[in-house]
């Protein structure tokens, strides 16, 4: 996986943990009194902790192409794997939001018969995404023409 998503990820955990700090803090000392802002340094608390998390939470995320389907794990604490059978596939799409595309990612969207295997493999590098996409629409058709 791109550095980029573990950047972005580490980003937004970082500027809504000092914007929450933030904003309780003007509260809390707006309406309560200025020995009640220091609890606005709790939604700081979160940042020694839930940096690394990031860290081993992308270090979790892995895919791969095998002859019949799509094996996606991810998962540190809760280990999942999802596999999607090509045949399966009715679309696959890549998506990137504004966030993603300022950090040049973008994430490859699964959809089966089935909405309980529906799978995503985020932060991709938009071109591994579109190579992803025709290879696993390519596989699809050729697995579903022989159901």
């Amino acid at each position: 996986m791109p550095p980029g998503l573990l950047v972005m990820r580490r980003l937004l955990l970082v500027a809504w943990s000092v914007g929450l700090a933030l904003v309780a803090g003007v509260t809390l000392g707006v309406l309560v009194g200025p020995a009640w802002a220091l609890f606005a340094l709790v939604p700081l608390s979160v940042l020694p902790w839930g940096w690394p998390l990031l860290g081993r939470n992308w270090r979790s995320w892995r895919y791969a192409e095998r002859a019949d389907d799509l094996l996606i794990s991810r998962g540190v604490l809760w280990h999942e794997q999802t596999v999607v059978p090509y045949g399966r596939m009715q679309l696959v799409e890549v998506t990137s939001g504004p966030l993603e595309r300022r950090f040049g990612l973008a994430g490859v969207q699964l959809h089966t018969a089935a909405a309980a295997t529906d799978a995503r493999i985020p932060g991709l590098n938009p071109a591994e995404a579109e190579r992803l996409r025709d290879r696993l629409t390519e596989l699809g058709e050729a697995r579903s023409a022989g159901l």
